[in-house]
């Protein structure tokens, strides 16, 4: 079951799993479209309650990639908590990169203390540490930095904001690693075969800065003479960056940021 398969990342996974699982996913905009599917599943996290779904169809894995209000999301977290508990079922996380954003002097490894100053990094850390109490084969916890690839939503804005004449924004201080949505999908299919638990840092192996990074893509994407605005929000360095060490997945499924830039192109 897919919580938020009708967003960018639950549509990719969808794709991924289904010709090997049987695969069942929530959606809640364009309903047109997903009702049609009888594997899509009309819910709506403000208002109504996941258990439901969960009993009527008793998933074994459960991939949270839902988005929306945090309270809401909050309570269908615990309640899924609860049904992996009872049913020996299991709950696979995708969180970010932002439960470290509060550390600015180094990448964050697996197991590195989580502190954030935003709500949104601050969500994330809260649902992760009701992972943390549960048992082991409970949970997976997948952290993502930022997410591109061809068609993705950042490399989307890339090409709308040219086309308008709009600077593009880019972090010349900031140091981060990234990912690509055919990697993310490609790890947790692993994760899922294997059985695998714990904490995983789902990004690339090397880093760049944030502006190298969008130069680059812009270069590769054929982009004529772009417009950036540089955004300076430290005078040193900042690191947002996840970097696997501790529970590192086989040598192909790791990538460098080169590996990331060249799949803007590749769908």
């Amino acid at each position: 079951m897919i919580l938020g398969g009708s967003g960018f990342i639950g549509q990719a996974l969808y794709k991924e799993l289904l010709p090997y699982f049987n695969v069942h996913a929530t959606y809640r905009t364009e309903r047109s479209f997903f009702e049609k599917n009888q594997h899509f599943h009309c819910w709506d996290s403000d208002t109504e309650s996941i258990s439901i779904l969960l009993q009527s169809f008793r998933p074994d894995i459960i991939i949270s990639a839902v988005r929306g209000n945090f309270e809401a999301q909050l309570i269908a977290h615990f309640e899924c908590m609860e049904y992996a508990i009872k049913k020996n079922a299991k709950l696979i996380f995708l969180s970010s990169s932002n439960v470290f954003d509060a550390f600015t002097n180094f990448p964050s490894y697996e197991y590195d203390k989580t502190l954030s100053i935003s709500v949104y990094g601050r969500f994330k850390i809260k649902i992760e540490n009701a992972l943390l109490r549960l048992p082991n084969h409970n949970y997976s916890i997948v952290r993502l930095p930022m997410i591109f690839g061809a068609n993705s939503p950042r490399v989307e804005e890339i090409k709308k904001l040219h086309e308008v004449n709009e600077p593009i924004e880019v972090f010349p201080n900031v140091v981060i690693n990234a990912t690509s949505i055919n990697y993310v999908t490609q790890q947790i299919h692993f994760i899922i075969n294997r059985s695998l638990e714990g904490v995983f840092h789902l990004g690339s192996k090397d880093l760049i800065h944030h502006s190298d990074l969008i130069f680059e893509i812009c270069e590769i994407l054929e982009i004529d003479n772009p417009l950036f605005k540089n955004v300076f929000n430290s005078n040193n360095d900042r690191f947002l960056a996840v970097l696997p060490k501790d529970n590192l997945l086989p040598k192909n499924l790791r990538f460098s940021i080169q590996d990331v830039i060249n799949q803007t192109i590749l769908n």
